[in-house]
């Protein structure tokens, strides 16, 4: 049951009279290609500048993949295609044998990253020296298997009458020395879902086709404004709300709603920064679409000391006050945000809400340094409404299938909905900045470790022990529920409290949701809940030659989970 909230008296100074211009504004500017992507920048800064909000423009140089034009050619007939970002530039033509690969269309946005083809008809033997044609999105995790597997390129076959742009690299932003060779190097596209049954067909009986892609690639420099808004009592310490203002095509719903919501933000918050204990960072990234989250993952680099010492929280803005979009379903956050994050929709809208464990997706650059983390995408239409439109799962624009497309225009945008969605955002930011103890529940992050164990272990059987693992996971809850009577018996002063509270992010979120070390980036594939214990879920159905490798596996990583808990432990009882 959710504690009766009530909203910020900031909130009265919303309005949508600067966040729906900047929505018109975009709504005309294309914003993809690196040029176009500065010059929408300048925008913002001058909007920003024209209601007294300094602004910082940041300039780094990022790795960046720009499409443009892709074909698919069986005899003298041309399919119109999309070519995704980092797919390689085959402007020549690669002509080969097709081979059809099934796979399932997600129902539901909670699976719509994951692999999706059919593992008995994905082997090497059937794809190598072929073009792979397969349902879906060009994600990355199933075109670098069919890569790795030998394939000369991929053909997606989307859902729909549209074909989708995207991203095809696991790589996240801007690739580093142990990257590259995860960096594509065959050509992808993806087609309708008419011209893809065609090619499927085809396929099916021995065809060949040729695949033509158009692409740059290289090193673009890239504004990224930031605005930092000083708070009163704890100015070093600081919340940062973000999102990328790079689009595909013009991308009214993804993501011109989420600039111009971060833009009202900034404006608001400056008019009243007296009231901020703590600080907020507004940032608008570059690279989202072309580079896998280059511009985000660049600040996580440029500035991963600061975040580390100082961040309490990060807020991703993604696709807000779209059409339709009347509930909060699947909203992205940690477990250590639910109620909080539920308090704060509650309290402006009324509404109820259901959350879910943030993707590997969407501008969360920051989970190796271990920050607390909520939203990504937040409202979107209910499942009977896009079931009765007949529209499948896509990742933005509130469920509207214009997501990633030439129709993401003004009919997508919503101005109700956007109100409603800037004073949601306003509300969970404001609460964690103006907080006497930062409102993260780490008694539900542990709980959730705790069922993550319990079910590997079912999994596992007798073919490994996590004992140790679970042993861990309750003496810190048990030091966690000693931590919060506490608090709540004042025993435990509101700095030293928000310093534990932090700092459990620092160790629980890298173990919940990397297998990178901290200040790296993991791939822009899936990443079950402790990752490193994830083989357990496995080991019984490894031949028995292998079960031995993935007993040493888990051993490290069981190591890896133990060290972490005892850790967290330490620190929870040195503030009792």
């Amino acid at each position: 049951m959710l504690k009766a909230v009530t909203t910020d008296p900031i909130l009265d100074d919303i309005s949508l009279d600067a966040p729906w211009a900047l929505v018109e504004t975009f709504s005309k500017l294309p914003r993809w290609k690196p040029q176009d992507v500065n010059n929408s920048a300048d925008v913002i800064a001058k909007a920003l500048r024209q209601y007294g909000v300094p602004v910082t423009l940041h300039e780094p140089t990022l790795y960046l993949s720009i499409p443009f034009s892709a074909g698919v050619s069986v005899g003298e007939k041309t399919m119109k295609a999309k070519p995704p970002a980092y797919s390689r530039d085959c402007r020549e033509g690669l002509e080969a044998e097709l081979v059809y690969v099934p796979a399932i269309y997600s129902r539901r946005i909670g699976t719509l990253f994951n692999k999706n083809q059919d593992p008995a008809l994905s082997s090497a033997e059937r794809v190598k020296g072929k073009i792979v044609i397969s349902e879906g999105f060009a994600f990355p995790h199933k075109v670098l298997e069919f890569e790795q597997k030998g394939a000369l390129g991929v053909i997606a076959v989307n859902p729909g009458a549209d074909a989708h742009w995207g991203i095809c690299t696991s790589i996240w932003g801007t690739p580093d020395l142990d990257d590259l060779p995860r960096k594509p190097g065959i050509p992808v596209v993806a087609v309708n879902n008419p011209d893809g049954k065609e090619l499927i067909a085809l396929a099916e009986s021995g065809g060949r086709a040729t695949i033509r892609t158009e692409m740059e690639e290289g090193w673009y420099p890239q504004k990224v404004p930031v605005v930092e808004i000083k708070g009163q009592g704890e100015p070093e310490k600081f919340v940062l709300v973000h999102g990328h203002y790079d689009s595909w095509d013009v991308g009214v719903g993804d993501n011109a709603t989420g600039d111009a919501a971060l833009l009202e933000l900034a404006r608001v918050l400056w008019k009243n920064r007296k009231k901020l204990e703590r600080s907020v960072r507004v940032a608008w990234w570059p690279g989202h679409s072309t580079g896998r989250y280059a511009g985000s993952t660049w600040f996580a680099d440029a500035f991963a000391i600061d975040l580390d010492e100082n961040c309490v929280a990060q807020v991703n803005c993604d696709s807000p006050g779209c059409r339709w979009a009347t509930m909060f379903k699947d909203v992205s956050w940690m477990p250590e945000t639910e109620s909080y994050v539920q308090s704060a929709i509650k309290a402006v809208t009324g509404l109820p809400s259901h959350g879910e464990r943030p993707h590997r997706a969407g501008d969360y650059a920051f989970n190796n340094i271990g920050i607390s983390s909520f939203f990504m995408l937040s409202s979107t239409m209910p499942d009977d409404l896009r079931a009765k439109k007949g529209y499948y799962t896509v990742g933005g624009c509130g469920g509207n299938i214009a997501w990633h497309t030439e129709h993401d225009l003004m009919d997508i945008a919503d101005k109700e909905i956007l109100l409603r969605d800037i004073r949601v955002y306003a509300q969970a930011v404001i609460g964690v900045a103006n907080a006497a103890i930062l409102p993260f529940d780490w008694t539900a992050t542990v709980g959730e470790i705790a069922g993550t164990i319990e079910k590997y272990q079912k999994e596992a059987g007798n073919a490994f022990d996590l004992a140790p693992a679970a042993k861990a996971v309750k003496d810190l809850d048990k030091a966690l529920k000693k931590f919060q009577r506490a608090i709540k018996s004042r025993k435990i002063e509101p700095a030293a409290a928000n310093r534990v509270i932090m700092e459990l992010a620092r160790i629980l979120v890298p173990i919940n949701f990397t297998r990178e070390a901290r200040f790296r980036h993991d791939p822009a594939v899936p990443v079950p809940q402790l990752p490193t214990l994830a083989a357990a879920s496995e080991i019984r159905a490894m031949p028995k030659d292998t079960q031995g490798f993935a007993r040493t596996q888990l051993t490290r990583g069981q190591n890896r989970v133990v060290a972490a808990m005892r850790q967290a432990t330490r620190l929870v009882e040195s503030a009792l």
